[in-house]
């Protein structure tokens, strides 16, 4: 079968060749990967594209420095997400007030200029939030559209002491550019080409500031039903747990633990799953023979009686406890 790719592609790989650096060269060959139509005529180069780009990673991890931080950043914890939103919108503000991280935070546009991860607790998980340099324009660097099309979910944050409407506007315009569109987006895009529709959570800052309630009650009349939406203060603290919950929950993953015959289960080191897996998913992200090798398996939470066995089609739920048996 033929590969039929686009135009477009052929300009990635223009891009690519011309590249010096790993960097770009792993940002041309994800750009081609993403542009590149999805059957079994692509499925050779797909894969071949995907060797280079772990080759080129190698490369780019043996060497320091912030531009390799900036694009090469390897998920931690139960999820990562990319933090996103126009200039001054208080990002590196909120990820100092939630995570481990210490990004540079000031009054004024355009402190961050390179990706930063921090790690935020969320009872007995933990999840990458990732600091990211404006969305506006000038800003956008080549390494961006493939940070944010990893990330497991966006937190997009709108500053409540301006217009939150227009920089939604602005926002979604500039994801646009990349092919990433979040909500219930019916944009038009080029059907030969990707899109990613990631989950996205919209975060209103600066709740404490003077006619911040309007502007927010502005932001719930236009986008409530399309996202999930919270108002905070990353300065003042204000709904910051609430954020953690919200941030957790727009993930859609479950926490999931393991048991030996007769034993407890560690209450600190669960399986993470996305919604809807069943217990063969859970025993596969235990080991990956272990869904082939399973011969049947107790579990206690969503069973109808603790302990009973269960089937391999069996629908977890968030707090389960399993006990595989091989």
């Amino acid at each position: 079968m033929p590969a039929n790719l686009p135009p477009q592609y052929f300009e990635a790989e223009k891009a690519f060749r011309e590249a010096k650096d790993p960097l770009e060269k792993i940002a041309a060959l994800e750009e081609m990967l993403a542009i590149m139509p999805k059957h079994k005529g692509t499925d050779h180069l797909r894969a071949e594209l995907r060797g280079r780009i772990a080759k080129l990673t190698q490369q780019a991890t043996r060497k320091s420095g912030a531009r390799r931080a900036s694009l090469v950043i390897e998920k931690e914890g139960a999820a990562q997400l990319a933090v996103i939103g126009l200039p001054n919108a208080g990002k590196s503000r909120l990820i100092a007030a939630i995570t481990n991280a210490s990004p540079p935070v000031a009054e004024y546009p355009f402190t961050t200029h390179k990706a930063l991860p921090g790690m935020m607790e969320f009872e007995n998980i933990k999840i990458q939030l990732i600091d990211t340099p404006p969305l506006a324009p000038q800003a956008i660097e080549f390494w961006i559209p493939p940070l944010l099309r990893r990330a497991d979910a966006l937190l997009v944050v709108v500053d409540l002491s301006a217009d939150p409407i227009a920089q939604m506007e602005a926002i979604t315009e500039q994801l646009k550019k990349m092919r990433v569109l979040i909500g219930d987006s019916s944009a038009e895009t080029d059907p030969e080409l990707t899109v990613w529709r990631p989950k996205a959570l919209v975060i209103g800052n600066k709740i404490d500031i003077d006619k911040a309630d309007d502007n927010y009650e502005a932001l719930k009349s236009k986008y409530e039903g399309k996202f999930p939406l919270i108002a905070i203060s990353a300065t003042a603290g204000t709904n910051l747990e609430e954020l953690k919950t919200g941030i957790y929950e727009v993930l859609d993953i479950i926490r999931v633990y393991t048991k030996a015959p007769g034993k407890k289960p560690d209450p600190t080191d669960p399986i993470i799953l996305k919604r809807g897996s069943t217990l063969a998913d859970a025993a596969a992200a235990v080991h990956k023979d272990f869904r082939a090798r399973m011969k049947y398996a107790r579990i206690w939470g969503s069973a109808k009686h603790d302990g009973v066995m269960a089937k391999r089609d069996h629908v977890l739920e968030d707090g389960d406890i399993i006990e595989l048996h091989l």
